[in-house]
């Protein structure tokens, strides 16, 4: 079972994850998180420059960046996917976030999907968030961000040896398959002090029929306090059906 752990030279916390992102962040008392979403996603290199010269600007070190919103041409394989990672964390290393090893630590949440309509030709930016210390005199709210996870349980092995309902888009397998995230959405707002009740929004990421749940299954758990937003894109993995994410963060800004 994943813990947390506190990542000092951020200004916050985060659940463990695996070596490509954590399972999400909260800020640190002190602290809170900033989302800022550029108007028109960009290229990953020019990204990581937008980002640095935005923390830059702003006072705060690389370290502050805390989670990221990616999105890709379209669902990777299993080893795709690594590779892409392995190249997608050489930039928080050099950031002093990714700390590499027998035991990897990444404590960047992330989502990343895969848009049906008007994919991009490459991996883009959407948005990132990253901590801001805490106005003087005003004890903030807690702010968090929830990366984004798909229909496949936790464990080892390929994705498609996880996958609920492998292949499957019935609607009950629909309802599998969101049980299986909002319960690990749930576990993680828990270890990060959190409830639904904190969240400002939360996404679903699918192409697939999730109409009949929306009102049975999210709103009757109460995971959709401040609604559901739709976002017609696949996980980015071949096999996963259906991402979800949960933000939290004490302000957005448009870049």
């Amino acid at each position: 079972m994943a813990g947390v752990q506190v990542f000092e030279a951020g200004g916050y916390r985060f659940v463990e994850g695996v070596f490509q992102y954590s399972g999400g962040v909260a800020a640190q008392p002190g602290f809170e998180i900033e989302r800022a979403r550029f108007a028109r996603p960009l290229p990953l290199a020019d990204a990581y420059a937008a980002v640095e010269a935005h923390l830059m600007a702003i006072g705060r070190p690389s370290t502050a960046f805390a989670a990221c919103e990616l999105r890709s041409p379209a669902p990777f394989s299993d080893r795709g996917f690594y590779e892409f990672n392995k190249v997608y964390v050489q930039t928080l290393a050099r950031w002093g976030i990714y700390r590499d090893g027998d035991r990897p630590v990444n404590p960047v949440a992330r989502t990343n999907v895969c848009p049906m309509y008007g994919p991009p030709a490459a991996p883009l930016m959407y948005a990132f968030s990253y901590t801001v210390p805490a106005a003087a005199g005003r004890t903030p709210r807690g702010s968090f961000i929830l990366a984004g996870s798909g229909d496949a349980k936790n464990g080892d092995g390929s994705f498609e040896s996880r996958i609920v309902r492998l292949n499957d888009a019935s609607p009950e397998a629909m309802r599998d398959k969101v049980d299986l995230v909002l319960g690990e959405m749930a576990r993680r707002l828990t270890l990060l002090g959190m409830r639904w009740e904190d969240a400002a929004r939360t996404h679903a990421y699918t192409v697939l029929n999730i109409g009949h749940l929306v009102g049975e299954v999210f709103a009757a758990r109460g995971t959709t306090p401040a609604g559901l937003g739709w976002v017609y894109a696949r996980p980015p993995v071949v096999g996963l059906d259906f991402e979800m994410d949960v933000h939290g963060p004490a302000r957005d800004i448009l870049l």
